[in-house]
């Protein structure tokens, strides 16, 4: 399978654990649909839904948690005629390629894996799909010839683990897997949450952007914040509002709030207030679109079909590739 790769494919996955929140937003789904969007680029978006089953149980839940997912990526613009855009567990093919990857890879690698190490501590909580995550990982990327994977820091030893797991196949078959690239989402790590930490859903520091108004502003009302007078000079670098709405705000207006700041002309009240208002003006179409299409779900369901059968057709072929060499077909 040697070739010269004259475009770029890029692969990103979003976990379907709930709505996706600021963070997710503005550190994955807006900078994938952008990169999208880029003449020579050909991406293939996807819903980790198998992923989730390691943490989620519940089949109702999994299945409220894809729709609001899918429903999130699409009210941002996301251009299903020029993406493929599907739900991983519509494709049966990546579990197939991972049982044949976990053949090529050493347990005893498998136990270094960060996903499983921080939590190696308390074996019973912890289910053999988490142990093995790193391996469905490589099957999801693998399988789409992707060499393109935008991923954060947290997930730059999985892409590791992919690139070893095709570079010991590739030593022993031949040339079969395209060895993929990391591209390291920046902007992921400074998406901060209520308490200053990073946004995370395991924090409980989320903001919504697409609940209603009344819980959108008990979240920004819980920012924490300093105990500064109104009237006192305050440091914007400091504040977690400030910092937030920095992420959301035009230049004008976030050098507006920041001199308002400096001058002790703004408490933190009308600040968060100023934060609410922003969030809600700049993302009304978005709200609306989203709530539009929980409410006529299959809209959701046709794109993640459609976007399913082409992924299908594209993973039969990678698939048909790796059986040639393993002497299945």
């Amino acid at each position: 399978m040697s070739k010269t790769i004259q475009m770029a494919r890029v692969l990103t996955g979003i976990q379907s654990t709930g709505v996706p929140h600021l963070g997710n937003i503005l550190g994955a789904i807006i900078p994938a649909i952008k990169k999208s969007q880029i003449k020579g680029n050909e991406s293939f978006l996807f819903i980790a839904d198998l992923h989730s089953l390691t943490q989620i149980k519940n089949s109702d839940e999994l299945k409220k948690n894809t729709l609001n997912t899918a429903a999130a990526w699409l009210s941002f613009g996301l251009d299903t005629k020029h993406t493929v855009f599907y739900k991983q567990s519509d494709i049966p093919e990546v579990t197939e390629l991972a049982w044949y990857l976990s053949c090529f890879y050493p347990y005893q690698r498998l136990t270094l894996s960060h996903s499983f190490k921080d939590k190696s501590q308390n074996l019973k909580d912890i289910n053999s799909g988490l142990f093995y995550y790193p391996v469905l990982m490589a099957a999801d990327i693998l399988l789409y010839d992707a060499n393109i994977v935008p991923v954060g820091k947290d997930q730059l030893q999985h892409l590791e683990i992919t690139r070893n797991i095709a570079s010991r196949f590739n030593n022993h078959f031949g040339d079969t897997f395209i060895t993929p690239k990391p591209e390291l989402e920046q902007n992921s790590s400074y998406v901060i949450g209520t308490d200053g930490n990073k946004m995370s859903k395991s924090k409980n520091n989320i903001i919504n952007i697409f609940q209603d108004d009344n819980l959108l502003k008990k979240q920004v009302m819980k920012i924490k914040t300093e105990s500064i007078a109104i009237d006192e000079p305050k440091n914007p670098k400091n504040c977690n509002v400030f910092k937030i709405y920095s992420l959301v705000a035009n230049e004008k207006d976030i050098n507006i709030l920041k001199k308002r700041y400096s001058s002790g002309d703004v408490g933190f009240g009308e600040a968060k207030e100023i934060l609410l208002n922003e969030i809600k003006n700049k993302f009304k179409i978005q709200r609306d679109k989203f709530n539009f299409l929980i409410s006529n779900s299959e809209l959701v369901e046709k794109e993640l079909e459609s976007g399913s059968k082409k992924a299908r057709d594209f993973a039969n072929k990678v698939l048909k590739r790796v059986r040639l060499k393993l002497g299945y077909i």
